[in-house]
């Protein structure tokens, strides 16, 4: 059932919760008068991996402070929450359990699994493999009745960390970005909790579009639900797009990647193929129009 080798001991240490802006020098952007800035999260906690952070350490604190020696949370075989989560546990001290889609998996040794999911296990994190059909049950009462069964009592944590907790963790993301000289803020979205706390952050007068990394869910309802959970209705000026998913999760197409290696040459920043390079080449494709006129400066999370 579990693939893991248990929490280290440790506390959570303290990090800055602030990543830097970084301008990028690119033609297109110079080409259409647009000011384009990296707001770099996958600076911010390396180990945990970027606006991860952001999320998880409310979660963290909200475990302890309710005498949770474990955490329990959710992903795909290769989540990078997973991995993030298991890095936090481990510095925190805390259990990790990931209930991972795809029992095909289950019988597999720790050698044999993607590195996604060694690092996770590396890090202390106890993987539980479960079907397709569980999957889509997961956080119904059975389900988490079920999961407590099999590891105990636990802090349950949504799939990609976005609960109330960590929605109101990424303001901090927003408020960031209110002090400096952006009028767009861009981002990925997988869950939709990141662009809810970014959003609740910006001041008036900033909006956020955040671009779609998947087709097969209604991600503004899901953004709007979670500001609601965490505010108590909408906050912010928002939107989602739709347009640059390149056929769904995780897929990639010859011209997303050469899109990455040219970029990768140009600017020395290696972007991840399932979130930020689709942003990247969305909003390079669209400066001086649609939403990012002439004269502004747009800021693009890096996540990590």
């Amino acid at each position: 059932m579990g693939v893991g080798r248990g929490p280290g001991p440790g506390v959570t240490k303290p990090r800055s919760m602030s990543s830097p802006l970084q301008q990028i020098d690119d033609l297109r952007a110079r080409r259409a008068g647009v000011r384009l800035l990296l707001k770099r999260d996958d600076l911010l906690h390396p180990p945990v991996s970027g606006t991860k952070w952001r999320k998880l350490r409310p979660n963290l604190d909200h475990a302890r402070a309710d005498g949770h020696d474990t955490l329990l949370t959710f992903g795909g075989a290769y989540s990078n929450h997973l991995r993030a989560t298991a890095a936090a546990g481990r510095e925190a001290g805390l259990r990790t359990v990931g209930i991972v889609r795809g029992d095909e998996l289950r019988d597999r040794e720790l050698n044999e699994l993607n590195p996604v999911l060694r690092a996770a296990a590396d890090d202390g994190m106890e993987l539980d493999f479960i079907s397709r059909s569980a999957w889509r049950s997961r956080m119904e009462p059975d389900s988490l009745r079920e999961w407590e069964r099999r590891h105990g009592r636990a802090l349950v944590v949504p799939e990609g960390g976005s609960n109330a907790a960590g929605v109101r963790g990424c303001v901090s993301l927003g408020e960031e970005l209110a002090t400096a000289d952006v009028q767009v803020a861009a981002c990925a979205v997988g869950t939709g909790g990141m662009l809810a706390g970014l959003a609740a952050g910006l001041s008036d007068g900033q909006r956020a579009v955040g671009f779609a990394a998947l087709t097969h869910a209604d991600l503004a309802s899901e953004t709007l639900a979670l500001q609601r959970a965490a505010f108590g209705g909408r906050r912010g000026a928002w939107r989602i797009d739709t347009t640059a998913a390149f056929g769904g999760y995780g897929r990639r197409t010859p011209e997303l990647d050469a899109f990455r290696a040219e970029f990768a040459e140009r600017h020395s920043i290696a972007l991840d193929p399932t979130y930020e390079a689709k942003v990247l080449f969305a909003v390079l494709e669209r400066l001086g129009s649609d939403g990012f006129p002439a004269g502004s400066t747009v800021a693009v999370v890096i996540a990590g």
